[in-house]
């Protein structure tokens, strides 16, 4: 079950560093490369932060202490809450996009990633309130917690199709902050 948290986890990390700000074509937008090299200079840190969250949870041994766990994950969904809330505040201070419809582009794609950073505190919370008294209870807990990481993964991914479409995720994929950084998923 730990293997599945934290592989959910990395697959968070990769959408973020790979697939969202991913596109292709060359556009030739100076304005909008400019815009992209902006916000993409700042997110390759925050990209950062969830990997090392995500090395942080894959680092718990699969037969640590159910407090080791719970401290483990819940340090790891605030490190990746932190890290979208400031992904918003990245994009929303880079002003709008400049191509057709930027300014609706700009406030969903800072909506969708604040949406984010509330579901993994709310994660973290779920985490925290997780008994270490007894396993059974404290994995069935974990299974649930698992579940709703898979759902804030999913609608993760579907939020950030904001950024990974048209002239804006092609300038992005051209800047190395928003570019692969070798980040793979956990295997399970």
């Amino acid at each position: 079950m730990k293997n599945k948290l934290a592989a959910a986890l990395s697959v968070t990390a990769v959408i973020l560093a790979t697939g969202s700000l991913s596109g292709c074509g060359d556009g030739g937008n100076k304005e909008l490369d400019a815009w992209a090299k902006t916000v993409c200079d700042q997110a390759a840190a925050q990209v950062k932060k969830i990997n090392d969250a995500n090395t942080h949870i894959s680092n718990t041994p699969s037969n640590a202490k159910p407090k080791d766990v719970r401290s483990a994950d819940s340090t790891a969904f605030g490190q990746i809450s932190d890290a979208y809330k400031a992904l918003a505040g990245i994009v929303g201070k880079a002003g709008d996009p400049p191509v057709d419809n930027g300014a609706k582009l700009k406030q969903d794609a800072v909506g969708d990633l604040n949406s984010l950073s509330t579901a993994y505190a709310n994660l973290r919370k779920q985490v925290d309130a997780l008994p270490v008294s007894d396993q059974a209870k404290f994995a069935d807990g974990l299974k649930s917690v698992s579940d709703n990481l898979a759902k804030v993964s999913k609608s993760g991914e579907q939020a950030l199709d904001t950024l990974r479409q048209g002239e804006v995720g092609q300038a992005m994929a051209k800047q190395p902050g928003c570019q692969d950084s070798g980040a793979k998923p956990s295997k399970s």
